[in-house]
């Protein structure tokens, strides 16, 4: 079978079962060089299993993996060329650091000399000079996850594979070094793989991210396309937050599509480029909602009660409930005046764009 070029990675019609469960079912996804593309989905949605399927941990069923154009069905993982950060890092306890940074190279029988140029150099990559002699137990989480990384790289993989990598370090240092791996990512120039549950991850360091539910791929794209134009409700309610509405289209012309919600709502939205049936999910991000005192000159605008709010720093999460019912929360950027209408029991009025509707086929 023809493999596109393009691609340093592709996966065509990969499927692996476990029993009666499909865990990756129908897979076809290509990362481009030097791309850093994300599976992104819940834990169970199949995201590791693909990932040891390319790294040939796991034999799948069915379909074909290609690297660097090369098909790997029956290739073994240490003749795949393939850099893998797990989780729990994986670092001997009983070796110097410089031991674990040269254990691969060994394996691979690179002379001395060069074992020792490599240390040196992926040591100062990932910010850590002169840890040679050091043992994991003296180093924090963040630096056991660089020094991870830097064993990985250190034998010039052709793909680079992270399996949560981040999940064991706290929320500060989490954020940190999701910055610094990015960063890294692009200095080396090397095609990656990364699996995560966490969408501000995804969101923060990916090119590309693939959304996954129950073995399958919902949507691939940029992070913004994935988050302003989500083309399935499981990924517009996965990606961040949003307001969803099932209902039907009553009108459309060039410049606005009614939709009739079923909680008795009429909402607006503008014209969508793709072919939209008669029964759709209307998503609104909590972000685009705006709150009013009184009812704002827009079509899309309803009466409300707060129900309560969420101080959460640089935002305010108010959770609304409107006339009909129909709950909605809308994010407001947080000011130190906050006006008396934000608070329990306050009666408001909504309203948000026609732009800010995104519509999904049902």
């Amino acid at each position: 079978m023809a493999v596109t070029k393009i691609f340093d990675v592709e996966l065509v019609g990969v499927t692996k079962t476990f029993g009666k469960v499909k865990a990756v079912d129908d897979m076809s996804l290509g990362i481009k060089p030097k791309e850093f593309m994300t599976l992104l989905g819940p834990s169970g949605c199949g995201k590791t299993t693909a990932l040891r399927c390319i790294a040939g941990l796991e034999k799948h069923d069915k379909g074909d993996i290609f690297i660097k154009g090369q098909l790997v069905n029956d290739v073994p993982p240490y003749r795949r060329n393939i850099g893998l950060v797990f989780q729990d890092y994986a670092i001997f306890p009983h070796m110097t650091i410089f031991e674990n940074l040269a254990f691969g190279l060994k394996i691979r029988k690179v002379d001395k000399e060069e074992i020792n140029e490599r240390a040196k150099k992926y040591l100062e990559l990932v910010r850590l000079p002169g840890y040679e002699e050091r043992y994991a137990s003296q180093l924090s989480g963040g630096e056991r996850q660089r020094i991870a990384l830097a064993r990985s790289l250190i034998i010039e993989p052709t793909l680079l594979l992270l399996d949560e990598p981040l999940s064991n370090l706290d929320l500060k240092l989490r954020v940190q070094m999701r910055v610094e791996l990015a960063t890294m990512q692009r200095e080396v120039g090397i095609t990656t793989l990364y699996v995560t549950h966490d969408q501000g991850e995804a969101m923060a360091m990916s090119d590309r991210i693939a959304v996954m539910d129950h073995g399958r791929i919902k949507q691939v794209g940029t992070p913004t396309e994935i988050y302003n134009f989500p083309q399935d409700k499981f990924v517009a309610d996965f990606i961040g937050e949003a307001n969803i509405f099932s209902g039907k289209i009553l009108e459309r012309n060039e410049t606005e599509i009614k939709i009739s919600t079923d909680s008795d709502l009429t909402l607006f939205a503008l014209p969508a480029e793709e072919e939209l049936k008669g029964s759709v999910y209307v998503s609104v991000r909590p972000e685009a909602i705006k709150l009013y005192k009184q009812r704002p000159p827009l079509k899309n605008a309803f009466g409300g009660s707060i129900e309560a709010i969420e101080y959460l720093g640089s935002y305010v999460k108010c959770h609304i409930c409107l006339n009909n019912n129909q709950k909605v929360v809308a994010h407001i950027l947080y000011t130190k005046q906050v006006p008396d209408y934000f608070s329990p029991g306050k009666k408001i009025y909504v309203g948000w764009e026609h732009e800010d509707c995104t519509l999904i086929n049902r």
